[in-house]
């Protein structure tokens, strides 16, 4: 049995700036017009607020163990990251994406290819830049005594009976139809269905079940869905990875409420409410179509008050 206190384990962000000219240039000449009120082409998925900055001072307030940091990116650097820091390196695309897919702008696609980072530790930890820590957490937290993840889901209903239903009245927007496609393939391979939502927070992986899932397992969907450039009806939700290591039995499946994992919507009035109500251990500050700039100026301000204190990865 693994002892996880002895483990390696690294921590894995994508990250982009959207308020950069150069990437907004790139970005419509591949992809067109960034839309406001587009479910998978919006402004909120790519706008820069400094969540990064604030998500690497919540992991070395709370995960000290980490061993390293990966920020995995689209030729571009924060201005106030510190990268002569040892325990944080920065990815780009090109490092572990095939270069006929670029450029993407697709989060699940780029996701895909997290398995081939460079020196990635077997057992690692993923978030999106807008995903903080909130409580002293161990390994243990997220991989349990025998080395596997645990998956940590919603009792929210991913039911068949429920989306079906939800088919015959309207359409499912992109995401909730990627994670009936996810859960469905999954019944399908191995004939167990699991029903739970995504918590939406920091997830984490065995890098080798990773790869057999990537590469081996969903490979076929994977090659057909790594063309498109944002997200679109197709993409194989990562969703898919952890329901396949809980169908091998290489993950444990817990079920979360909101004092372990919240998801705290931007466009929200009083964001620190939900803070202080339910003190989450993890957290995610979620950016939509719903949310304007004037949403976005309560961001940074709250952030602050929660994490006042420079990390060791910016500039002095």
């Amino acid at each position: 049995m693994e002892r996880m206190d002895n483990k390696d384990i690294d921590l894995v962000y994508l990250w982009v700036d959207g308020n950069d000219p150069k990437w907004q240039k790139k970005k419509q000449t591949f992809t067109g017009k960034v839309s406001d009120t587009s479910e998978y082409n919006n402004i909120g998925r790519y706008i820069s607020s400094d969540e990064l900055k604030y998500a690497l001072r919540s992991a070395e307030r709370y995960t000290p163990w980490i061993r390293k940091i990966f920020i995995v990116t689209d030729d571009q650097k924060p201005e106030w990251l510190e990268t002569s820091n040892p325990k944080v390196q920065l990815v780009d695309h090109h490092e572990i994406m095939p270069a006929e897919i670029l450029p993407c702008f697709n989060s699940s696609v780029i996701e895909y290819f997290l398995h081939k980072i460079p020196g990635l530790s077997e057992h690692f930890l993923f978030s999106n830049d807008d995903m903080f820590f909130n409580a002293d957490l161990l390994p243990d937290f997220f991989f349990a005594k025998d080395g596997f993840p645990i998956v940590r889901l919603k009792r929210k209903l991913l039911g068949k009976w429920h989306y079906r239903l939800e088919v015959l009245i309207k359409k499912p927007g992109q995401y909730n139809q990627s994670l009936i496609d996810a859960a469905s393939i999954v019944e399908q391979i191995f004939g167990k269905y699991y029903s739970g939502y995504p918590h939406h927070n920091v997830d984490a992986y065995r890098k080798s079940d990773y790869r057999m899932a990537t590469e081996e397992i969903f490979s076929e969907q994977i090659k057909n869905t790594s063309h498109h450039r944002v997200r679109a009806y197709g993409d194989l939700q990562r969703l898919a990875f952890s329901l396949y290591t809980l169908a091998i039995g290489h993950g444990h499946l817990k079920y979360v409420g909101r004092s372990e994992s919240k998801r705290i919507l931007t466009h929200k009035r009083d964001l620190m409410k939900y803070i202080n109500r339910y003190q989450p251990k993890l957290f995610c500050l979620n950016d939509s179509q719903r949310v304007t700039d004037e949403h976005r100026k309560k961001i940074k301000p709250f952030l602050e008050s929660l994490f006042p204190v420079k990390s060791k990865f910016e500039k002095p």
